[in-house]
């Protein structure tokens, strides 16, 4: 699933003159650490922040810089520092929806679903028109394997926002897991409609066909998504269905760029292995099953009955 870290609307920012060369109020910190943040320089801007704190102020400059703290804290991924900071902004302005909105994706992020839920909900409560928090619920509730009720939120994120391709490709994502494969297709064309380099759209909607044995339709969307982002998964996907179709020399052309992209993928040294085994190349085969099994012994027994079958010699 894929999940939006936008906001409802402006980052929280304050409507004082811009910093000055050096900084005296707590609005002039927060200004320039604003502009340190943007320029990359995360630990600056969250130092900033915290002089802008403890200068204090109006509740609503408080709001504002603790929330601005809490981004920068979320950029660096200190979940627990940006949903302390989150906390206390919402302290401040308990009716300002980007608060819950913002914290929610703390939670989120740290894979604690229910209060990421709990938080999706008070935004949409306060915002009932804020396609992002739709969507983002609905990814919380997929990561809870409630399934039906994502595909409700990503369906209420499109009422909002029709051109929303996330949203379409998570809905589409949500079907797929229910086997919904025709529906999952419908969402994924409407995704790459709106964001025609929709790598991730395209490996999705090649795994849908794939499942309903167009192996030439899947075939043709990794194609496009190699073209995209030439990553292992879609060549091994890829490979699998060119297995499917026999085409076993394209099998184990994708299955060498697969283990060149990950050279300790085990799975990829293995389903390789068969490949070379069923091509006749006994040598090759019995080599990457021993890589295979020295990085995942576990796969051994998976494929015992294969190994005896072909008659291959595989080491301890």
């Amino acid at each position: 699933m894929k999940i939006t870290f936008g906001l409802f609307a402006v980052l929280l920012t304050l409507s004082f003159t811009a910093a000055a060369q050096t900084p005296k109020t707590g609005e002039d910190y927060n200004n320039r650490g604003l502009e340190r943040q943007a320029k990359g320089d995360i630990a600056g801007a969250i130092e900033d922040f915290t002089t802008a704190i403890a200068r204090g102020g109006r509740p609503q400059a408080l709001t504002a810089f603790y929330f601005n703290r809490a981004n920068a804290r979320l950029a660096k991924e200190d979940w627990d520092g940006a949903i302390a900071d989150y906390s206390k902004s919402i302290e401040f302005d308990p009716k300002n929806p980007d608060g819950y909105y913002m914290r929610a994706v703390a939670f989120l992020n740290k894979s604690d679903y229910d209060d990421a839920i709990a938080d999706f909900s008070k935004a949409i409560e306060i915002e009932p028109r804020s396609p992002l928090a739709y969507n983002n619920r609905g990814t919380a509730r997929i990561a809870k394997n409630e399934i039906d009720g994502a595909i409700a939120d990503y369906t209420s994120a499109l009422e909002l926002n029709p051109k929303y391709a996330e949203a379409f490709y998570n809905r589409g994502a949500a079907l797929q897991q229910k086997k919904d494969f025709d529906g999952a297709i419908r969402d994924y064309n409407s995704a790459l409609v709106l964001a025609p380099k929709f790598a991730e759209a395209y490996v999705n909607r090649g795994q849908a066909k794939q499942s309903k044995q167009d192996f030439d339709g899947a075939i043709a969307d990794y194609d496009a998504a190699l073209q995209l982002k030439a990553e292992e998964g879609t060549f091994f996907a890829r490979a699998t269905a060119r297995e499917s179709k026999k085409d076993l020399e394209g099998a184990l052309a994708d299955y060498d760029k697969v283990i060149e992209l990950n050279p300790n993928l085990a799975q990829g040294y293995a389903n390789r292995g068969a490949i070379e085994a069923m091509l006749s190349r006994t040598s090759a085969a019995q080599q990457d099953f021993e890589k295979a099994f020295k990085i995942d012994p576990n796969l051994r027994a998976q494929y015992k009955e294969f190994i005896e079958k072909r008659h291959l010699k595989i080491g301890p």
